[in-house]
């Protein structure tokens, strides 16, 4: 639940761990921010890591939790409105047409907002990811494409409330909302708006090198990537020019480290806690998928929705098979030669599963590695961790006894 004290005033008498200390959350840290300011008072009740509580958030944030008599809520969690869309006119370097920027810039523009928390880069390094509050659409539009690393969002908390700032949008991933979402009360704001985007298999700046390095011709100049719907890892490079790998060609015995431990652990893909969510996997190639998950998401897409082509959500295709016989593979670290990995990655593009069946072998593919995970290396946590939607997910599958 959001985290109340009767003295507003109470986390400012903690102290920020320094960044050599280790985290509450151990192993599993995501590095969200969070620890980084006086709001380390609510550490045990807010990281997603020590203490899940979705559903009760969701209550608090939608007005209702996901119904587990629907299995779209398993996987999609609570929404109001979903559709595919892309921006008419994209906007120019955007990692896709550009929408989250677009709200971003709308907000600010039109005085809703007085600040949008997102990540640029840093100075030094292109993938270092640097958090700030923008107050201008500049500053929005310099943090367009995403950063493929852990990033610690929340790490400017303490600059909101010192600010005097009262309607505010953050953008963030799952484990940074829910984290949020439970400080939300304490951070004295009239107006909290939070556009989130699907998160998974976020990796350390020293992981996202191995991943490069193993994985694409020209590690030194890849500006982004993505695992896209036609079962292929898309890296754009620095001249505009876009590499693809097939999925099924990753040389998973080697990147089976590279993923953070709290990704790895991780059960909120869809960023259940978000207001708006905009992100591609449950939409056809080209487009991107975006849930309403209240009304203040459907204000937020309000605002540029003369801006988009859209069309309604579709899906094709059975997951199921696919989903099983992956299972196995990944744990035992299968890696097909590339001719093999393109020959099949072309077969299933063709009749493999598309739109929201696509989304939900994302997930199950997902949820079934990460279920294992736990229960091998935090069997204590697994019953508690675990949601119960993700439980229903997982168990339609049969998972390897070891």
């Amino acid at each position: 639940m959001t985290i109340t004290t009767p003295d507003s005033a109470k986390h400012k008498k903690a102290k920020a761990l320094k960044p050599s200390s280790r985290r509450p959350a151990k192993e599993l840290c995501s590095e969200c921010g969070l620890c980084d300011t006086y709001y380390v008072h609510y550490v045990k009740e807010a990281c997603a890591f020590i203490h899940q509580h979705i559903a009760e958030l969701e209550e608090e944030a939608h007005g209702r939790s996901r119904n587990l008599d629907n299995p779209d809520d398993w996987y999609f969690g609570v929404s109001q409105d979903m559709m595919a869309a892309r921006k008419k006119q994209p906007i120019e370097g955007a990692q896709w047409t550009g929408i989250v920027s677009s709200i971003a810039c709308e907000m600010l523009n039109r005085g809703i907002v007085e600040g949008v928390v997102c990540v640029q880069n840093t100075k030094e390094d292109r993938f270092g990811p640097m958090p700030v509050i923008a107050r201008t659409p500049e500053e929005v539009l310099a943090a367009k494409v995403n950063k493929p690393t852990l990033s610690p969002n929340l790490s400017v908390l303490e600059q909101i409330e010192q600010s005097g700032m009262k309607r505010l949008l953050v953008i963030g991933v799952g484990c940074q909302i829910q984290a949020l979402r439970a400080v939300e009360k304490q951070l004295g704001l009239e107006k909290l708006y939070v556009l989130g985007t699907p998160c998974v298999d976020n990796v350390s700046r020293a992981g996202l090198q191995k991943f490069l390095d193993t994985t694409s011709r020209s590690p030194e100049t890849v500006v982004h990537y993505e695992f896209m719907q036609d079962f292929q890892v898309h890296f754009k490079h620095e001249d505009g020019s876009i590499e693809k790998v097939p999925f099924f060609g990753l040389k998973t015995n080697q990147l089976k480290d590279v993923f953070a431990p709290s990704c790895m652990s991780c059960f909120d893909y869809v960023n259940s806690l978000a207001d708006l969510v905009v992100g591609y996997m449950g939409a056809p190639f080209g487009w991107q998928w975006i849930v309403v998950r209240n009304d203040t998401g459907q204000q937020m897409l309000d605002l540029v929705k003369e801006q988009l082509d859209t069309q309604p959500v579709m899906s094709q295709g059975d997951r199921k098979k696919a989903v099983q016989q992956s299972i196995p593979a990944y744990d035992n670290g299968v890696t097909l030669p590339m001719w093999a990995a393109k020959l099949m990655g072309i077969v299933i593009e063709k009749i493999g599963p598309k739109g929201l069946e696509y989304a939900r072998f994302s997930i199950d593919s997902h949820f079934t590695r990460n279920y294992l995970y736990v229960k091998r290396n935090h069997p204590e946590k697994l019953e508690a961790h675990v949601p119960e939607y993700a439980k229903r997910i997982v168990g339609q599958y049969k998972l390897p006894e070891s």
